[in-house]
């Protein structure tokens, strides 16, 4: 079974992603990317679902024309994991 991360662990995690914050419902993190247009930000998309496939990780996720917005938990853990640190840094790395 997939660990759920301790308090100190997200607060250690979260200090290398700057751009991503805590939310509570799911207990997990979130971030808003932002780009020039729709074929920008679903180019990302397909990119990122690449990833998260890849990882067997997929995230909660919705675009509106220019934007994304992520949220990334681990249902198995009851919360965020390293699955979600991993995944939101190889997400990153796209950007």
């Amino acid at each position: 079974m997939i660990a759920k991360l301790t308090d100190e662990e997200r607060a250690r995690a979260l200090e290398g992603l700057p751009e991503w914050s805590a939310v509570q419902d799911p207990d997990g993190i979130r971030r808003l990317f932002i780009f020039k247009d729709f074929p920008a930000a679903f180019g990302f998309m397909t990119r990122a679902a690449l990833l998260a496939e890849r990882a067997d990780h997929h995230p909660e996720w919705s675009n509106v024309y220019n934007r994304v917005d992520i949220t990334l938990t681990t249902h198995d853990a009851g919360g965020l994991s390293q699955r979600d640190i991993e995944l939101a840094t190889a997400i990153d790395g796209l950007v």
